[in-house]
């Protein structure tokens, strides 16, 4: 199993085989770049399309006929007939980006939360269209809809924040709590006025590396299984890890609920093997922990050092810094070749 995280512990590999992974995994980045480039250069171009037609098709207009072969480039085929694209989408009060948006969709463009929470919070009643409690998380979100959250109006974000926290222990990483623990948001009461949320969970006991956005949309890619987002713990345990267990963890374990495998594991410290390294991609509940317990261990320490190939690097326990442009957009396609 590869040990790629922990180069440290294991043999050195040869200034050849080095170079030639280099190469193909910047040509693997590279592609995954462009794909992802050339994706949202098309949803913009349609989305585009769309707020002209929207804006420029009066109610009452008469049915278009079919434009002739090599006819003016600024005419588009909807449902089988033709538009005329005349100037620009009127202004909607900060609302035009919403023409036929999803529901669920506008609430993570406003920062609410993912798209997947999104249709949680709509079945839960807590959201309003036009004052009627809505119930379809599919609805097309028109520029003229008033949409409400907790009686408060919203409106589609365009500053978008991200915040890499290194979080320290008794902290937990929900927006509010009803019991008055510290949560996250506290630490980074300076860093923006605009509603942040956590991307995943860390329980209370763990510290490490934590990412809080406004981008639903990146929220909704970095929980998504099939992308397969890696996450490096080290986990400090009651008493040494013994080679028979290192080997059945290696192997995959199945728990309660279902099997379970790591992309890595490796003993972190050389002179204390209870000190351990491992890297998965699962976002299964405490599933970490859960590894460990399963085998009589308890867990000690558990402290998240890698999140997507975030790092908290110059990053002190209970302190944040923004994410890098190239960051940010190294997150955006991270991976993007594994989406189903």
């Amino acid at each position: 199993m590869s040990q790629s995280p922990f180069q440290k512990f294991v043999a050195p590999k040869k200034n050849s085989v080095i170079k030639e992974e280099h190469r193909q995994e910047k040509k693997k980045i590279k592609k995954e770049r462009a794909a992802y480039f050339d994706k949202v250069k098309e949803e913009k171009y349609q989305a585009r399309i769309a707020a002209r037609l929207n804006a420029s098709a009066p109610k009452d207009a008469k049915k278009p006929s079919a434009p002739a072969q090599g006819s003016n480039p600024d005419k588009a085929l909807i449902n089988g007939k033709a538009a005329t694209l005349k100037g620009k989408p009127k202004s909607g009060g900060g609302k035009s980006e919403t023409a036929v948006m999803p529901l669920n969709k506008f609430l993570a463009h406003c920062g609410i939360c993912s798209r997947r929470d999104a249709v949680t919070l709509i079945a839960e009643g807590k959201v309003k269209l036009n004052g009627q409690i809505a119930t379809e998380p599919g609805y097309k979100v028109q520029p003229t809809d008033q949409i409400t959250f907790n009686n408060k109006p919203l409106f589609v974000t365009k500053n978008l924040v991200y915040i890499l926290i290194n979080k320290p222990k008794d902290y937990i990483t929900t927006t509010d709590d009803p019991q008055g623990r510290k949560t996250v948001l506290q630490l980074i009461q300076q860093a923006t006025d605009e509603r942040v949320y956590p991307i995943g969970r860390l329980d209370r006991n763990t510290s490490g590396v934590l990412l809080l956005t406004n981008d639903g949309d990146l929220t909704q890619k970095l929980s998504h299984p099939s992308y397969e987002i890696k996450k490096l713990y080290e986990v400090k345990l009651d008493k040494v890890l013994t080679k028979a267990h290192f080997d059945k963890i290696i192997a995959g374990l199945t728990l309660e609920d279902g099997p379970v495998s790591v992309d890595a594991l490796a003993y972190a410290d050389s002179k204390d093997k209870s000190i351990i390294g491992i890297e998965i991609h699962s976002g299964r509940n405490r599933i970490v922990r859960r590894i460990f317990e399963h085998l009589g261990y308890d867990v000690k320490g558990l402290d998240r050092v890698m999140y997507a190939g975030l790092t908290k690097k110059n990053v002190e326990r209970g302190k944040w810094r923004f994410l890098s442009e190239k960051e940010i957009r190294l997150l955006k396609y991270m991976n993007s070749s594994k989406k189903k």
